[in-house]
């Protein structure tokens, strides 16, 4: 099964990391391979954490999908973790965790395992989300070095 993980230090708080990962509907602007996102339900929990379900449509070339998650905005904790619910894999898991180091420095990771149910589309989509997945981790840090230093 398919994974890649990344830990990278970045120059920004990890509460203003964690706000821009959690910001959702905004990945179509920078995402690699994301072309749509759409919020069907949010929810906010008594301990301070949100859920969301969401549906995401992923696109490379003349190929698209179209998958949900749910998604875990946990702030208190700093963490995110994304669970497939339903469309072209067998399996996806993505976690974020966002570490404080100094006043304006953080330790991001980021984790993601996934299989498509049909293998000719693993066959077709597998070798660029391997490729989109290794550029995730710096999309992210990009678009905070555009949004908290512009």
């Amino acid at each position: 099964m398919p994974r890649f993980s990344d830990k990278r230090r970045v120059r920004h708080t990890a509460a203003d990391m964690f706000n821009l990962v959690a910001d959702v509907e905004r990945y179509p602007e920078f995402v690699p391979m994301c072309r749509e996102l759409k919020v069907r339900r949010r929810s906010a929990e008594p301990d301070g954490v949100e859920i969301v379900v969401a549906d995401m449509t992923v696109a490379y070339k003349l190929v698209s999908e179209t998958f949900s998650s749910r998604v875990t905005l946990d702030r208190p904790n700093l963490q995110i973790l994304v669970e497939y619910l339903e469309g072209p894999f067998k399996h996806l898991e993505n976690r974020w965790s966002f570490q404080p180091i100094a006043e304006k420095a953080s330790d991001v990771g980021f984790f993601i395992s996934y299989e498509f149910k049909n293998r000719m589309l693993g066959m077709l989509m597998g070798a660029m989300f391997d490729i989109a997945f290794r550029r995730f981790a710096e999309a992210f840090e990009q678009r905070a070095d555009q949004i908290y230093r512009g």
